[in-house]
């Protein structure tokens, strides 16, 4: 797309956004018949964003604004191209929390106005628009798109390019560690490790079951929980290598360490299996058995709360 011809779509993409022509005159920007839906007008953005920083938190990962409506007919084409072009849905899987900050006018009134004033009015760049924040919520960078487009599309190696400037900063496996030896010592717990990575389902079908409410409160009387992720933390494998040793069976996989760092227990039951996230009866038997007998400050109470937990009872 030309100069001219972006900072006149910028232009009425802003007229639209007030009100002041009809959002039908954009969308023709997009691929003819009805598309679906990818922004949610219901959606409260200040929810949605508070909870993306909390994960990108846990994870040490940016967590990415994507500004937009689904009127707008470059959002569509932004959005399938995070999705189908595979080198980017793997740096947003891997680098980023994801959020579509629906702008559109919803009664009468522009939606999610107060997230567009809280970051800058991005807006103003016309739509799509994408902010970057870390992991505390700041601000890092607002990027209008069309410096990342070429002729009717997205440029895939300009949009990779910006994501891969903007992810975080390799996060030290060994640190991560250290300080969760430190925190232990300190407080009297053991350490329970789990490994996991972006691709693993499994995994965050663990980590999903740990950050539960009463799961979590629970954990915390016992342990000091820590994710290694062996893909995007530096020397994450190593980590995992030095505790499962020779013995194969995939991720999640988990250890629980004394405060020193020595092993008390891991994932392998009497079989020589990784439970992984406890499924079976065999499974979650030898996950109880591991708190039974290295958590005593567990009662019968809380091993319930943990038990029921993966049943679902």
């Amino acid at each position: 797309m030309t100069n001219q011809s972006r900072s006149l779509r910028t232009m009425l993409a802003g007229l639209v956004l007030v009100g002041l022509l009809p959002a039908s005159l954009l969308a023709v920007e997009g691929p003819p018949g009805k598309r679906p839906d990818i922004y949610d007008n219901k959606a409260d953005g200040t929810a949605e964003i508070a909870a993306a920083v909390a994960q990108a938190r846990r994870d040490h990962k940016r967590v990415l604004l994507q500004f937009g409506a689904n009127w707008c007919g470059w959002c569509h084409k932004l959005h399938d191209l995070f999705e189908k072009d595979r080198p980017i849905a793997r740096k947003l899987l891997y680098e980023y929390v994801l959020v579509l900050v629906d702008v559109e006018e919803v009664d009468g009134k522009q939606h999610n106005a107060d997230v567009i004033e809280r970051y800058g009015k991005p807006t103003k760049h016309g739509l799509p628009v994408l902010v970057v924040l870390d992991d505390q919520g700041k601000p890092l960078v607002t990027q209008e798109t069309g410096s990342l487009e070429e002729g009717d599309h997205h440029h895939p190696g300009r949009v990779l390019a910006f994501l891969e400037k903007w992810q975080a900063k390799p996060v030290s496996a060994d640190r991560v560690m250290s300080d969760a030896l430190a925190r232990a010592a300190a407080e009297s717990k053991n350490v329970f490790v789990h490994f996991s990575a972006p691709w693993c389902g499994w995994c965050r079908k663990l980590d999903a079951y740990l950050r539960q409410p009463k799961i979590a409160e629970t954990f915390a009387k016992a342990f000091v929980p820590v994710k290694i992720d062996v893909d995007r933390m530096t020397g994450g494998k190593k980590i995992d290598e030095k505790y499962r040793g020779d013995r194969s069976g995939g991720i999640p996989f988990f250890v629980v360490l004394d405060k020193s760092g020595a092993k008390l227990a891991d994932g392998f039951d009497a079989s020589g299996q990784n439970v992984g996230f406890p499924v079976t009866a065999q499974e979650i038997e030898h996950f109880m058995k591991v708190m039974k007998e290295h958590a005593p400050k567990f009662s019968e109470t809380d091993l319930t709360v943990l038990s029921l937990g993966l049943t679902g009872e």
